[in-house]
C-alpha cells in the first residue's frame, strides 16, 4: 500500500475557525450522534496514579508494591498516571508551554511546516484520507526523534527559539521512561526482563511526538478534539494541559475523564504491546473532549517498535489454553493500515484477530 502524498480535501486551521469567533461550527466537524461527547463522567473516579520512586529508592517491598500496580493497570485500564518519573518540573512545565508559544505565531509562520500524509511530519490539522470524513477539532505538530535517521531538525520549528533544544531534552528524558517500562513490562509478564526492549528493536526503537492543539469550540456538545481509537504503537505518554481536563478512557461502556496531576504523565498501553502480551495488557480506546472557554495543549510521546520488525504475542505466553490472538506483522504495516483510515475505535488492533 502506497500512501498518498496530499490531503484528499483543502486543509482547513480548526484554529482559525475558533479565532473567527462564530457561534456554530461547520458541518464537516459535528458528529453523528452516537459519536458525540458525555459530559457527566464521574467526578470520583480517575486512571490510577502510581509514584515511580518505589523502583529505584532500595527498598524492595516498596519496589515490589510498584511492579504490582503498574501490573493492575495494564492488565485492568490501560492507562496510569505516573509522578516522581525522573523528568525535571521545569522541563514538563517549559515543554508544553513553549509549544502553546509555538501555535500563536502567525499562520505565515506555521504554515511553513505544512504536512502531508507521506510522512504526517510538521503541521497538521487532520488525520486519515477518507474524502469527506467528519474530522476533529483540533490542530497539531508531528515530528520525528528516533530512529535517528528520520529526525531532520530543519522540520522542527525554528520559533520559539528554544524549541529544538527543549524538545531535545524532552524527548532523552521520554526514551529513557520508555526503556525503564519495557522492563518493568517484561517483569510483571514473567518474560526476560529484556525482552520487550529487544522485541521494540533494542537501541532502534522509534519514538515521535504529536503536539495537540485544541482551540475553544463554540459547541463542544457536537465534536470532539479527537475522535475515538486506540493508540497504534506501543507506549504513549501524554503530558497533558493540567489546567483543561479532555482526555476520554473508555472504561466499562463508560467514558472516564482523566483529571491530570501535577507535573504526571500519563501513560498508556498501544496495540503493539497488546499483540506481543497477547491482549494480557489491553490497548484501550480513548478519546479528546473540547472546551467552549479554553484552548488546550498536550503533548502525545509514541514509543514505538523498530518499524520493520515482526511483532507477534511472545511465545513463552503462548499456551493450549491462551493460543496466539493475533497474526505477525511489522509496524510498518500495521501503521499503514491504520494511517489510511484515521482514528477508528478500538477495532484498530481487535480487526487483526480475524486475520490470523
Amino acid at each position: 500500500m502506497v500512501c498518498p502524498c496530499d490531503w484528499p480535501e483543502p486543509v482547513v486551521r480548526v484554529q482559525s475557525l475558533s479565532d473567527s469567533g462564530e457561534s456554530i461550527i461547520p458541518a464537516r466537524y459535528i458528529k453523528p450522534p452516537s459519536d458525540r461527547p458525555s459530559l457527566n463522567s464521574s467526578p470520583d473516579i480517575n486512571i490510577p496514579l502510581i509514584d515511580l520512586s518505589g523502583l529505584t529508592d532500595g527498598d524492595l517491598s516498596f519496589r515490589e508494591a510498584t511492579l504490582k500496580q503498574i501490573s493492575d493497570a495494564c492488565r485492568e485500564w490501560g492507562f496510569f498516571q505516573v509522578i516522581n518519573h525522573g523528568l525535571r518540573p521545569e522541563l514538563v512545565d517549559g515543554a508544553r508551554e513553549i509549544w502553546r508559544e509555538f501555535f500563536h505565531e502567525s499562520m505565515d509562520v506555521k504554515q511553513k511546516y505544512a504536512n502531508s500524509p507521506k510522512t504526517y511530519e510538521g503541521y497538521g490539522s487532520r488525520l486519515g484520507l477518507q474524502k469527506g470524513a467528519v474530522l476533529d477539532w483540533s490542530d497539531y505538530y508531528f515530528l520525528h526523534y528516533l530512529p535517528s535517521s528520520l529526525k531532520d531538525h530543519n522540520k522542527w520549528p525554528e520559533n520559539p527559539s528554544s524549541l529544538r533544544e527543549v524538545v531535545e531534552e524532552y524527548s532523552k528524558e521520554i526514551v529513557r521512561l520508555g526503556n525503564v517500562l519495557l522492563e518493568v513490562f517484561s517483569i510483571n509478564l514473567g518474560l526476560r526482563h529484556d525482552y520487550l526492549r529487544n522485541a521494540f528493536g533494542g537501541e532502534d526503537v522509534g519514538a515521535c511526538l504529536r503536539v495537540n492543539f485544541y482551540p475553544k469550540c463554540p459547541q463542544p456538545d457536537l465534536t470532539l478534539g479527537l475522535s475515538s481509537h486506540s493508540d497504534p504503537g506501543g507506549i504513549t505518554f501524554l503530558l497533558p494541559d493540567e489546567n483543561v481536563s479532555g482526555l476520554q478512557v473508555r472504561r466499562d461502556q463508560q467514558w472516564i475523564t482523566v483529571k491530570p496531576v501535577r507535573h504526571g504523565i500519563i501513560v498508556n498501553i498501544g496495540d503493539q504491546i497488546q499483540v506481543i502480551s497477547n491482549a494480557i495488557y489491553k490497548s484501550v480506546e480513548h478519546r479528546v473532549i473540547v472546551n467552549p472557554n479554553k484552548e488546550r495543549v498536550s503533548l502525545a510521546y509514541f514509543f514505538n517498535p523498530k518499524s520493520n520488525l515482526l511483532i507477534h504475542p511472545a511465545p513463552g505466553l503462548i499456551t493450549r489454553e491462551t493460543p496466539s490472538l493475533y497474526p505477525t506483522m511489522t509496524f510498518d504495516e500495521y501503521r499503514l493500515f491504520i494511517r489510511t483510515r484515521g482514528p477508528q475505535g478500538k477495532s484498530q488492533v481487535e480487526s487483526l484477530k480475524s486475520r490470523g
